[in-house]
C-alpha cells in the first residue's frame, strides 16, 4: 500500500447511547471519512516515551528487524497471514532475529485497530493483532460505525471487557499520542508505504515477498 503520508491529528471514537461518533479536538462531532485528516499543530511537543515498541524474539538477536505496517493495508494482512509464521519459524523462535511491530496510521480506521490492539497490553498486543489482520476484509466494511463496532467485536472476542473496550476508544490523549509516535517512527526510517522493513538499521528497499527472507538471511549471515 503505498500512499504520501497524510499529516494526521486526533479523532477518536466514542460511544454514547450505543452511537458512535468521532470527536475533533476543539469540540463536536462529525461523520467519518475513511482517510479523512485533521491538522495538528503541536505533535512536537507531545512526549512519545511511554508508547512501548511491540516485540517478538530474544533481546540479544544479532538481527533486529523493524516492521512498518498499517492494519487497513491489505498487503500488511498477506504478510502477516502468509508469511510471518515461516519468517516467525526461521528466524524469531532461533533467537537470529529481533522484530519490532510498529503501526503507520494513513487512515483512522488503522488508528482505531491500533488502539484495540494495545488496548490488552503487551502481552495480548500480537494476539489481537492477529484476529485484525485475519478479519480485515470484514471489518473494514461500512461506514466509520460499523467499522468501530467491527473492531469493538475484535476487543471482545480476543477477551477484553467492554468496559476496557470503551475506554481504549474514548483515551483522547493515548489517540494523539499514538500518532505523534507514528510520525515521529515515520521520518527517521523514511516509511512512505506499508509493509515497510529496517533491518538493522538500512530501510529494505526491495520486494518484500519476494527478497524479505533472503535480505534477513544476508544479515545472519547464512
Amino acid at each position: 500500500m503505498t500512499r504520501t503520508l497524510p499529516t494526521l491529528l486526533l479523532a477518536a471514537a466514542f460511544v454514547a447511547g450505543g452511537t458512535w461518533f468521532l470527536t475533533r479536538p476543539g469540540g463536536g462531532e462529525e461523520s467519518l471519512e475513511i482517510g479523512a485528516a485533521f491538522a495538528q499543530d503541536d505533535a512536537a511537543e507531545i512526549d512519545t516515551s511511554a508508547i512501548p515498541d511491540m516485540v517478538k524474539g530474544s533481546a540479544d538477536a544479532p538481527v533486529t528487524v523493524i516492521e512498518y505496517a498499517s492494519f487497513t493495508c491489505p498487503h500488511c494482512a498477506t504478510f502477516h497471514n502468509e508469511m510471518l509464521a515461516e519468517f516467525e519459524e526461521t528466524y524469531i523462535d532461533t533467537g537470529e532475529v529481533r522484530m519490532i511491530y510498529r503501526e503507520v496510521y494513513f487512515d483512522l480506521p488503522g488508528l482505531w485497530a491500533s488502539m484495540i490492539a494495545r488496548c490488552g497490553g503487551e502481552e495480548r498486543f500480537f494476539g489481537i493483532t492477529e484476529m485484525i489482520y485475519e478479519r480485515q476484509r470484514d471489518w473494514t466494511q461500512g461506514d466509520g460505525a460499523a467499522i468501530a463496532e467491527s473492531l469493538r467485536q475484535i476487543g471482545l472476542a480476543a477477551g477484553l471487557t467492554g468496559e476496557q473496550v470503551d475506554a481504549c476508544f474514548t483515551d483522547a490523549e493515548k489517540a494523539q499520542t499514538l500518532i505523534a509516535w507514528y510520525e515521529e517512527n515515520a521520518a527517521e526510517d523514511n516509511v512512505t508505504s506499508t509493509p515497510s522493513f529496517v533491518i538493522n538499521g538500512a530501510k529494505f528497499e526491495g520486494n518484500w515477498s519476494t527478497g524479505l527472507m533472503d535480505a534477513v538471511a544476508a544479515a545472519v549471515g547464512e
